[in-house]
């Protein structure tokens, strides 16, 4: 595909979005802006990205994408819960930034393999028999990180930034072959604030540590 062919495919893809992915997009990235700052919103704002998702990834045969984002639902519950825990004492928030040890980095790459191995086998299975444009090896990886970034997220870990600026770099490609462009410049802007994300989250950490 040439330069001037990717062009006029994303202009086309811009053209064609429908009302149910633009609200999905806006939705995504002030979730993503809200998690930045910390910001309790990020959940309720997080639920109807998702929700859209599930469908329109169905709808693309972007089956792991599809169970990315249904995790992500149930995640946003959890994480709802966690981040609004407060002591029965102090009235503080009990969960607060950290960073992780060495033994968690290893738990959070265990937990990226389990799924990526997992997620690839059922989409290599599903691509034979029902969904021929799906695209294994891609559509796990993003899956799998997302589902590391999101875990991370719940208990306030600064790598989960670093896990989901993996996932923005396999889903802007992921998507616009797909033919979702807008969702494509979603991930490229998700991208963007995960990096701005990760470089906050590490200095809240290390105040927190003083």
């Amino acid at each position: 595909m040439s330069f001037q062919e990717i062009i006029d495919q994303f202009i086309s893809g811009i053209r064609q979005t429908g009302t149910l992915e633009f609200i999905a997009v806006i939705a995504g990235i002030a979730s993503v802006w809200f998690s930045r700052k910390e910001h309790i919103l990020v959940y309720p704002v997080g639920l109807v990205n998702t929700i859209i998702y599930i469908y329109l990834s169905l709808k693309g045969q972007l089956f792991g994408e599809a169970s990315v984002n249904f995790y992500y639902s149930v995640m946003s519950i959890y994480g709802w819960i966690l981040w609004t825990r407060k002591d029965a004492y102090t009235q503080t928030r009990i969960l607060h930034i950290t960073n992780s040890s060495k033994k968690e980095w290893i738990q959070q790459l265990a937990f990226f393999g389990f799924f990526y191995l997992l997620i690839f086998i059922l989409l290599h299975w599903l691509q034979k028999g029902f969904a021929p444009e799906a695209i294994p090896w891609a559509d796990a990886f993003a899956s799998a990180s997302a589902y590391t970034g999101m875990w991370l997220m719940a208990k306030k870990k600064t790598e989960s930034w670093i896990w989901w600026i993996a996932t923005n770099m396999a889903s802007i490609p992921l998507y616009f072959v797909k033919g979702y462009v807008f969702t494509s410049v979603q991930f490229l802007i998700l991208f963007v604030l995960a990096i701005a994300g990760l470089i906050e989250w590490k200095k809240r950490a290390g105040v927190q540590l003083k």
